[in-house]
């Protein structure tokens, strides 16, 4: 493979003209990815990458049937969507008929961000409310009216919260304000979204829409209750507001079961609007925004056009089209059940085997490893998750992190992954987890005292990693310390961490 620059003359040119703030994985040593192909990626030296977190190349990277329609659209025309093509209403029709009967309008974009700004105005021109609830920890995209209601990228210490914007707590059952031990979960979280409407409504604000993600991804890999939908749209509803499902990270089959994880609550939950970006374009800049034909009538009502260049042109359109039939043909629904059962016994033999592992969870394959110094407390292992993804990727495994304390290891990789890539993955990472558990004594003191409080002190390039997105330092997180109880032993581990 034919290289422009010598890795650093990359980074030199990179630090040179690209802004500070786009950051790179592993940016204490980045990569220099040069080709990919499925779940592999390789660098300049030919090495070979397993790809656990790529959710963008969603049929695995440069699928050939997917180049292949994007090159002969390309050699027949590509034009803006004012023209009339058969691609595009062919490709809304696909589209629909994986959706419930309710949801068959469609606005196409070109990124999920533009989706959800979409969603966010169609939301209030429906009944002319203004006011938003989002989930805690959530984030749906960068355009500003996004994060606005994206609390992933609020500033710490900063009033940026917007008044038309309340922020509900994520339904996490594990280490949220409700756990698995209540009763009720579903309920107690959902009738938080009403203490915001009734809250909201007696300041004489109106609710326009609640957005959540289907499975929140940035938030730590957390999946609601059952039920917690149902309850809180019936309470969104009775507001006059609608609900918004993001699928931009979670759609198109990554559950297994169903083909948008929000079906997997039941047949009684319909969103009012369902937005749907990265892997619907395994690469490929293509979005799309999916309501019902009230909302889109009240949209069209107001008299403004909605016109986007490239949404549903027709190279967008055929590659999508192309997705489509990759993840029909090759049964690659079929395959997120089969690998994500078998990834996740894997690692649940794995959380019996190490202290450090707190929680296994996920669907299909979309799966997170909550780490923990402590299970009582479930004290997040901060410094640990950020050695750990660099010690696997020194092992050829891509990984990620993230969640409130970014101490979740992330698996959403590309929906071709194997029962070996699984297998290959766990036993990277069981090998790591031995020589850190190891190097604590964690395996006979695995029991934290409450009466030392401390900080772990990070490595440098685990702080690096965890500063990459421009997300405030955990250190300044006010529940951090208020958990951030450890031992000498853990103070030992931040000395060993250094990769």
């Amino acid at each position: 493979m034919c290289e422009l620059y010598s890795k650093q003359d990359t980074l030199a040119l990179r630090r040179k003209h690209i802004a500070p703030s786009c950051k790179v994985f592993f940016a204490a040593d980045p990569i220099k990815i040069v080709r990919a192909q499925g779940q592999y990626m390789f660098d300049e030296k030919g090495e070979q990458y397993l790809d656990c977190i790529n959710n963008v190349a969603h049929v695995g990277h440069c699928h050939p049937e997917v180049v292949k329609a994007a090159q002969k659209q390309m050699e027949l025309l590509n034009t803006n969507s004012r023209f009339l093509h058969d691609n595009i209403v062919e490709y809304a029709k696909r589209l629909s008929a994986t959706l419930p009967d309710r949801l068959s309008v469609c606005y196409f974009t070109n990124s999920g961000s533009e989706a959800n700004d979409l969603a966010l105005r169609l939301a209030r021109q429906f009944r002319g409310h203004r006011d938003v609830i989002t989930l805690d920890h959530a984030y749906h995209g960068h355009l500003s009216s996004l994060i606005e209601i994206s609390p992933y990228k609020f500033q710490k210490g900063k009033d940026v919260k917007k008044e038309f914007v309340h922020v509900a707590p994520a339904p996490d059952t594990y280490r949220g304000k409700y756990r698995e031990d209540h009763t009720d979960p579903a309920s107690a979280y959902a009738d938080e979204v009403k203490k915001i409407i009734d809250e909201a409504h007696n300041s004489g604000r109106k609710i326009a829409a609640f957005i959540a993600e289907s499975m929140q991804s940035c938030g730590g890999q957390i999946i609601p209750p059952a039920g917690y939908f149902q309850k809180v749209a019936e309470y969104v509803h009775g507001a006059g507001g609608v609900f918004i499902a993001d699928e931009v990270q979670v759609g198109f089959g990554r559950v297994g079961t169903h083909f948008w994880s929000f079906q997997m609550f039941g047949e009684d939950f319909v969103p009012d609007i369902v937005t749907m970006g990265k892997p619907m374009g395994n690469g490929h800049p293509v979005a799309c925004v999916v309501t019902t034909k009230e909302i889109a009538e009240a949209f069209s009502s107001s008299g403004m056009e909605y016109f986007n260049t490239y949404g549903g042109n027709p190279v967008s359109s055929a590659v999508g089209l192309a997705i489509l039939d990759v993840i029909e043909n090759e049964d690659l629904q079929g395959n997120a059940t089969r690998v994500g059962n078998y990834l996740t016994k894997l690692l649940n033999k794995q959380k019996a085997k190490h202290t450090l592992i707190g929680d296994i969870r996920g669907v299909g394959l979309f799966i997170g490893i909550d780490l923990v110094k402590d299970h009582q407390e479930r004290t997040p292992a901060t410094a640990e998750a950020q050695h750990i993804i660099y010690k696997m990727k020194e092992k050829r495994v891509l990984l990620s992190a993230d969640g409130p304390y970014r101490n979740v290891l992330k698996i959403k990789p590309p929906m071709c992954f194997t029962e070996e890539d699984a297998q290959f993955m766990v036993d990277q990472l069981d090998e790591i987890l031995t020589g850190l558990e190891e190097a604590v004594g964690a395996k006979t003191e695995s029991v934290i005292s409450e009466n030392t409080p401390c900080r772990t002190k990070m490595p440098e390039e685990a702080h690096s990693e965890l500063l990459s997105d421009g997300s405030p330092d955990p250190k300044e997180n006010p529940s951090r310390k208020r958990n951030g109880l450890c031992t000498d032993k853990h103070s030992l581990l931040s000395k060993r961490l250094k990769t």
